[in-house]
Protein backbone atom coordinates (compact mmCIF):
# COMPACT_ATOMS: atom_id res chain seq x y z
CA UNK A 1 0.00 0.00 0.00
CA UNK A 2 1.45 3.31 -0.97
CA UNK A 3 0.28 6.48 0.12
CA UNK A 4 1.04 9.78 -2.04
CA UNK A 5 -0.01 13.16 -0.60
CA UNK A 6 -0.44 15.54 -2.85
CA UNK A 7 -1.66 18.99 -3.61
CA UNK A 8 -5.21 19.45 -3.75
CA UNK A 9 -5.52 22.15 -6.34
CA UNK A 10 -2.17 21.61 -8.19
CA UNK A 11 -1.58 17.53 -7.69
CA UNK A 12 1.97 16.34 -8.94
CA UNK A 13 1.58 14.82 -12.67
CA UNK A 14 4.21 12.33 -11.84
CA UNK A 15 1.76 10.75 -8.79
CA UNK A 16 -1.07 11.03 -10.86
CA UNK A 17 0.60 8.72 -13.76
CA UNK A 18 1.58 6.60 -11.35
CA UNK A 19 -2.11 6.39 -10.01
CA UNK A 20 -3.62 5.93 -13.22
CA UNK A 21 -0.29 3.07 -13.90
CA UNK A 22 -1.58 0.92 -10.98
CA UNK A 23 -5.05 1.01 -12.38
CA UNK A 24 -3.65 0.10 -15.92
CA UNK A 25 -2.44 -3.15 -13.88
CA UNK A 26 -5.10 -3.79 -12.41
CA UNK A 27 -5.09 -2.27 -8.78
CA UNK A 28 -7.32 -0.58 -6.69
CA UNK A 29 -7.05 3.32 -5.72
CA UNK A 30 -8.59 5.35 -3.41
CA UNK A 31 -8.81 8.91 -4.23
CA UNK A 32 -10.86 11.85 -3.22
CA UNK A 33 -12.99 13.65 -5.28
CA UNK A 34 -15.55 16.46 -4.65
CA UNK A 35 -17.56 14.11 -2.27
CA UNK A 36 -16.38 11.45 -0.86
CA UNK A 37 -13.23 9.57 -0.95
CA UNK A 38 -13.48 6.90 -3.50
CA UNK A 39 -12.38 3.43 -4.48
CA UNK A 40 -11.58 3.53 -7.96
CA UNK A 41 -10.03 0.95 -10.70
CA UNK A 42 -10.31 0.54 -14.48
CA UNK A 43 -13.73 0.57 -15.61
CA UNK A 44 -13.04 -1.84 -18.44
CA UNK A 45 -11.16 -4.32 -16.25
CA UNK A 46 -13.78 -6.70 -15.16
CA UNK A 47 -11.34 -8.74 -12.45
CA UNK A 48 -10.44 -5.26 -11.16
CA UNK A 49 -14.36 -4.76 -10.77
CA UNK A 50 -15.28 -7.95 -9.14
CA UNK A 51 -11.97 -7.01 -6.45
CA UNK A 52 -13.86 -3.82 -5.44
CA UNK A 53 -17.53 -5.14 -5.56
CA UNK A 54 -15.98 -7.89 -3.10
CA UNK A 55 -14.52 -5.42 -0.79
CA UNK A 56 -17.55 -3.47 -0.56
CA UNK A 57 -19.66 -6.78 -0.08
CA UNK A 58 -22.09 -6.35 -3.15
CA UNK A 59 -22.81 -7.84 -5.78
CA UNK A 60 -22.08 -6.95 -9.75
CA UNK A 61 -24.85 -8.08 -11.51
CA UNK A 62 -27.29 -6.44 -8.74
CA UNK A 63 -25.89 -2.97 -8.03
CA UNK A 64 -25.62 -0.02 -9.42
CA UNK A 65 -22.33 0.74 -10.79
CA UNK A 66 -20.83 3.71 -11.74
CA UNK A 67 -17.58 5.36 -13.89
CA UNK A 68 -15.76 8.57 -13.94
CA UNK A 69 -15.58 9.94 -17.66
CA UNK A 70 -13.42 12.66 -18.55
CA UNK A 71 -15.96 14.44 -20.36
CA UNK A 72 -19.22 14.27 -22.25
CA UNK A 73 -17.60 12.98 -25.47
CA UNK A 74 -16.54 9.68 -23.20
CA UNK A 75 -19.95 9.40 -21.91
CA UNK A 76 -21.73 8.61 -24.59
CA UNK A 77 -18.97 5.81 -25.74
CA UNK A 78 -20.68 3.96 -22.33
CA UNK A 79 -24.14 5.63 -22.19
CA UNK A 80 -26.55 6.33 -24.04
CA UNK A 81 -26.96 9.96 -24.29
CA UNK A 82 -30.25 12.03 -25.60
CA UNK A 83 -30.42 15.33 -26.42
CA UNK A 84 -32.30 16.61 -23.26
CA UNK A 85 -29.61 14.45 -21.03
CA UNK A 86 -26.96 16.15 -22.94
CA UNK A 87 -28.65 19.48 -21.82
CA UNK A 88 -28.77 18.60 -18.57
CA UNK A 89 -25.29 17.23 -17.98
CA UNK A 90 -24.00 19.48 -19.77
CA UNK A 91 -25.50 22.37 -17.90
CA UNK A 92 -24.85 20.49 -14.60
CA UNK A 93 -20.90 18.33 -14.99
CA UNK A 94 -18.21 18.76 -13.60
CA UNK A 95 -20.08 18.51 -10.14
CA UNK A 96 -21.47 16.89 -7.28
CA UNK A 97 -23.78 14.32 -9.32
CA UNK A 98 -24.36 10.86 -10.60
CA UNK A 99 -26.75 10.74 -13.68
CA UNK A 100 -28.28 7.16 -13.97
CA UNK A 101 -28.21 6.79 -17.87
CA UNK A 102 -29.32 3.63 -20.07
CA UNK A 103 -25.77 1.68 -20.14
CA UNK A 104 -24.07 0.31 -23.65
CA UNK A 105 -22.42 -2.75 -24.57
CA UNK A 106 -18.84 -1.52 -24.29
CA UNK A 107 -18.98 -2.00 -20.75
CA UNK A 108 -17.79 -5.07 -19.25
CA UNK A 109 -19.05 -8.12 -17.78
CA UNK A 110 -19.40 -6.93 -14.62
CA UNK A 111 -21.96 -4.53 -16.28
CA UNK A 112 -23.80 -6.93 -18.01
CA UNK A 113 -27.38 -7.80 -17.40
CA UNK A 114 -27.51 -4.35 -16.16
CA UNK A 115 -29.09 -2.01 -18.32
CA UNK A 116 -27.67 1.16 -16.57
CA UNK A 117 -24.53 3.14 -15.35
CA UNK A 118 -23.92 5.85 -13.03
CA UNK A 119 -21.79 8.40 -14.66
CA UNK A 120 -19.86 11.07 -12.72
CA UNK A 121 -17.44 14.07 -13.94
CA UNK A 122 -16.51 15.31 -10.45
CA UNK A 123 -15.54 19.00 -10.10
CA UNK A 124 -11.77 17.98 -8.68
CA UNK A 125 -8.04 18.60 -9.44
CA UNK A 126 -7.05 15.03 -8.47
CA UNK A 127 -10.36 12.68 -9.61
CA UNK A 128 -10.40 14.41 -13.60
CA UNK A 129 -6.48 14.84 -14.46
CA UNK A 130 -6.56 10.52 -12.90
CA UNK A 131 -9.35 9.53 -15.37
CA UNK A 132 -7.50 11.74 -18.07
CA UNK A 133 -4.17 9.91 -17.41
CA UNK A 134 -5.66 6.84 -17.74
CA UNK A 135 -7.51 7.17 -20.95
CA UNK A 136 -10.40 5.42 -20.13
CA UNK A 137 -13.13 5.89 -17.51
CA UNK A 138 -12.58 4.31 -14.36
CA UNK A 139 -15.10 2.81 -11.72
CA UNK A 140 -16.10 4.08 -8.66
CA UNK A 141 -17.87 3.37 -5.56
CA UNK A 142 -17.48 5.83 -2.42
CA UNK A 143 -15.66 4.07 0.38
CA UNK A 144 -18.06 3.63 3.19
CA UNK A 145 -17.67 2.42 6.96
CA UNK A 146 -20.04 0.43 8.87
CA UNK A 147 -19.60 2.11 12.48
CA UNK A 148 -20.79 5.54 12.35
CA UNK A 149 -18.05 5.62 15.40
CA UNK A 150 -15.18 5.29 12.52
CA UNK A 151 -16.87 8.31 10.88
CA UNK A 152 -12.76 9.58 10.72
CA UNK A 153 -12.10 7.19 8.68
CA UNK A 154 -14.03 8.74 6.13
CA UNK A 155 -12.22 11.85 5.63
CA UNK A 156 -8.83 11.00 7.06
CA UNK A 157 -6.57 10.17 4.29
CA UNK A 158 -4.00 8.49 6.68
CA UNK A 159 -6.54 6.24 8.73
CA UNK A 160 -8.45 5.12 5.52
CA UNK A 161 -5.13 3.98 4.09
CA UNK A 162 -4.80 2.34 7.89
CA UNK A 163 -8.20 0.64 7.32
CA UNK A 164 -8.02 -0.44 4.12
CA UNK A 165 -4.29 -1.15 3.77
CA UNK A 166 -4.94 -5.41 2.92
CA UNK A 167 -7.71 -4.13 0.33
CA UNK A 168 -6.06 -1.16 -1.78
CA UNK A 169 -2.90 -0.75 -3.52
CA UNK A 170 -2.51 2.98 -3.21
CA UNK A 171 -4.27 5.97 -1.42
CA UNK A 172 -4.03 9.94 -3.00
CA UNK A 173 -3.62 11.69 -0.08
CA UNK A 174 -5.90 15.02 -1.36
CA UNK A 175 -6.38 16.55 2.35
CA UNK A 176 -9.54 16.27 4.14
CA UNK A 177 -12.52 14.72 2.47
CA UNK A 178 -16.12 15.60 1.93
CA UNK A 179 -19.22 13.45 4.22
CA UNK A 180 -22.02 14.53 1.63
CA UNK A 181 -22.45 12.01 -1.31
CA UNK A 182 -23.14 12.98 -4.70
CA UNK A 183 -26.95 13.39 -5.63
CA UNK A 184 -27.97 10.72 -7.71
CA UNK A 185 -30.33 11.31 -10.81
CA UNK A 186 -32.11 9.01 -12.64
CA UNK A 187 -32.53 9.86 -16.63
CA UNK A 188 -33.96 6.86 -17.61
CA UNK A 189 -36.95 8.00 -17.23
CA UNK A 190 -39.44 10.79 -19.28
CA UNK A 191 -38.47 13.35 -16.73
CA UNK A 192 -35.18 13.39 -14.31
CA UNK A 193 -35.87 12.17 -10.99
CA UNK A 194 -33.40 13.02 -8.27
CA UNK A 195 -33.18 9.52 -6.30
CA UNK A 196 -31.14 10.76 -3.91
CA UNK A 197 -30.57 14.30 -2.73
CA UNK A 198 -26.75 14.57 -1.70
CA UNK A 199 -24.08 17.71 -1.95
CA UNK A 200 -25.05 20.08 -4.92
CA UNK A 201 -28.45 21.69 -6.42
CA UNK A 202 -29.60 20.62 -9.82
CA UNK A 203 -29.95 23.60 -12.23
Amino acid sequence: MKLLKVFRDNPNERFIELAADTMRRGGIVIYPTDTLYALGCDALNNNAIERICKLKGIRSDRTNLSIICSDLSEVAKYARLENANFRLLKENLPGPFTFILPALSKLPKAFKGRKTVGVRIPDNHIALPLVQALGKPHMTSSITIDDDDDADYLTEPELIAERFAGDADLVIDGGHGGTEPSTVVDCTTDEPEIVRQGAGVLG
